[in-house]
């Protein structure tokens, strides 16, 4: 820790530091007003010209080229400012105001203007507010997907019409580059590029954890294939090879191997070289599948909106796409945010864990329904309390009901309350109630009485 002299000069230096920030945000602030000011100049000089449109490009122009040598820049680049200058002033006024009162920095305008500008004129006040919000709780470069949410949540036409829309024009095509070299565009929904970049970054590590180990000097390790894992014995990643195995010398980049696996998987439709193949066999490679995560909202999960969903770390998917994802997913997971900032309070899986249906297979032993003796093991798990209501996938809100019995709760007036124990009360339709406690085990532990004895001590508990 420093003294108290170096605090001292630490939170000087902080101070000067504020004043320049607010220095400079002046001056980024002057500039953009100025740039602003510099359209408005050319639209005047060519109003009532014949040929309005030419005239005021020619008029931008005459200008543009004035403050180039004043910024020293070209007039090309000087025009394309003053143009989003005049948009910014004009367009986002809010964000312009809150951006000369301190509120935000300069980086969260260009957000701003970025993701704004799909928002219609008469809309994007509403939007200006609410991204102004976010802005104003966390850095530029962490805002940008938030932001996005609140313009296709903004919107007039609902981000699952646009989607649609757009996504007809999906296509792949060919760039080609020089010295033999062409980009291969493939134009997706993002949740398909997205995992298809995540399946080739796993493939990729796989290939690169699967390389020989090698000593201080870079020369392969022949003890590697004698080693085991500390796991129970099998070789690990780096010892499945042979010394005089191709990917020795494999010193390729992620990059350069993600491009690889992708160029074989669509020629031939399986990984080339695949060091984790061992013998005849197929090897892990192929195996893998991509994941992506996405957050979506319960309603429009249930389909009772088309609010888009988050594709984390992306932008927005349409809701039928994130429906289609959380119907074919093995298990997702269940958040509670906060209704206003939107943080993350508690999480828990909609799946309940393997230990959970061995406890609630031994507890339930058959469906709860009154009457029913269904083996647990043909039954399904309930949540007592539905997840999309705020139940809990815990052992005191699931029960085993048959598919019979599972569709009378969800789908009938008849209702079911699980108490302390794993008791569930049943109310019909008409009001009668039965209660379904859990069945006691048939099998017990117990301790023989001794011979002769009518019964345990008095001070000894009977045996359960």
């Amino acid at each position: 820790m420093g003294s108290d002299a170096d605090v001292a000069a630490l939170a000087a230096l902080v101070a000067d530091a504020e004043a320049a920030a607010d220095v400079v945000r002046a001056g980024q602030v002057r500039e953009v007003r100025v740039l602003a000011a510099a359209g408005v100049l050319a639209e005047q000089q060519s109003a009532g010209a014949s040929e309005r449109v030419k005239a005021r490009e020619m008029a931008l122009r005459g200008i543009a080229a004035e403050l180039a040598g004043v910024f020293v820049a070209t007039d090309r680049t000087l025009q394309r400012r003053i143009d989003e200058a005049r948009d910014l002033v004009d367009n986002y006024p809010l964000t312009m105001a809150a951006w000369e009162a301190g509120r935000i920095v300069r980086g969260h305008v260009r957000v701003i203007q970025d993701v704004g500008c799909v928002i219609p004129a008469g809309d994007r006040a509403e939007f200006e507010r609410l991204a102004i919000e976010k802005c104003e709780r966390d850095a530029p470069n962490r805002v940008r997907d938030a932001l996005q949410m609140v313009a296709e949540r903004v919107h007039p036409r609902s981000f699952a019409e646009r989607h649609e829309e757009v996504a007809a024009g999906r296509c792949v095509s060919v760039k080609p580059g020089p010295d033999g070299m062409s980009d291969l565009i493939a134009t997706l929904p993002t949740v398909i590029a997205d995992g298809i970049v995540d399946r080739l970054t796993r493939q990729a590590r796989e290939i690169i954890n699967a390389r020989p180990a090698r000593d201080a000097a870079g020369v392969p390790d022949e003890r590697a294939d004698t080693r085991a894992d500390a796991n129970g014995g099998a070789p690990d990643a780096e010892t499945t090879l042979d010394v005089g195995s191709s990917f020795i010398d494999d010193g390729r980049s992620i990059d350069q191997v993600r491009a690889d696996v992708f160029s074989d998987l669509l020629l031939a439709g399986t990984p080339a070289l695949d060091p984790t193949a061992t013998g005849d066999g197929n090897g892990t490679l192929g195996a893998i599948r991509a994941h992506v995560q996405v957050a979506v909202s319960a309603l429009t999960l249930m389909g009772n909106d088309e609010e888009p969903a988050d594709l984390a770390g992306r932008s927005p998917i349409d809701a039928a796409t994130a429906r289609e994802l959380a119907g074919n997913a093995t298990s997702w997971d269940r958040l509670l945010t906060h209704p206003v900032t939107g943080t993350v309070l508690e999480c828990d899986a909609y799946r309940p864990t393997a230990a959970m249906i061995r406890l609630l297979r031994a507890r339930d032993r058959h469906c709860r329904f009154p009457g029913c003796r269904q083996p647990a093991i043909r039954c399904e798990l309930d949540h007592t309390i539905a997840a999309s209501d705020g139940g809990k996938t815990h052992v005191c809100n699931l029960a085993d009901l048959c598919k019979r019995h599972h569709d009378v709760k969800h789908h009938t007036r008849w209702h079911v309350a699980q108490l302390a124990g794993g008791t569930l009360v049943w109310t019909s339709p008409t009001g009668r109630v039965y209660r379904e406690d859990a069945p006691p085990p048939l099998v017990t532990f117990t301790i023989p009485e001794p011979p002769g004895t009518a019964g345990p001590p008095p001070d000894v508990p009977p045996p359960f």
